[in-house]
């Protein structure tokens, strides 16, 4: 399974972002999609995840409220809306893909593939 992750950009503070993940090949085995952030200095840390069917959605506390992951199935294709962004929401955000579906999905460990990454930036 390859990743594409993109949307990332600079915004002020009170904006939004909607971040894109373009999964491609065997996508058939994926269970769930997540993604992740990690801010320099910092560990990859658990943003949100939904399964691949959408019957499913999680989100850190951090950014629940601000925060709406969503899927494409027919584009296999995964969105995270982000709006009321904050200065400590920069960081480096990235997607994954969990084929294995054995635990809670917060974790980076339980994730198989990963995108490359795309860059959030706010300014206050």
């Amino acid at each position: 399974v390859q990743l594409q992750a993109s949307g990332g950009g600079l915004v002020q503070a009170g904006g939004s972002l909607r971040l894109s993940c373009a999964a491609s090949g065997r996508t058939s085995s994926v269970n769930r999609m997540g993604w992740f952030r990690q801010a320099p200095g910092k560990e990859r840390e658990f943003v949100a995840f939904i399964t691949w069917s959408g019957s499913s959605t999680s989100y850190a506390d951090s950014v629940k409220g601000r925060v709406t992951i969503s899927r494409d199935n027919a584009k296999n294709t995964v969105y995270l809306q982000m709006n009321s962004l904050k200065p400590e929401d920069t960081a480096v955000y990235y997607c994954a893909a969990d084929r294995r579906f054995a635990g809670w999905g917060r974790g980076p460990h339980e994730y198989d593939y990963w995108g490359q990454g795309t860059q959030v930036t706010v300014s206050s």
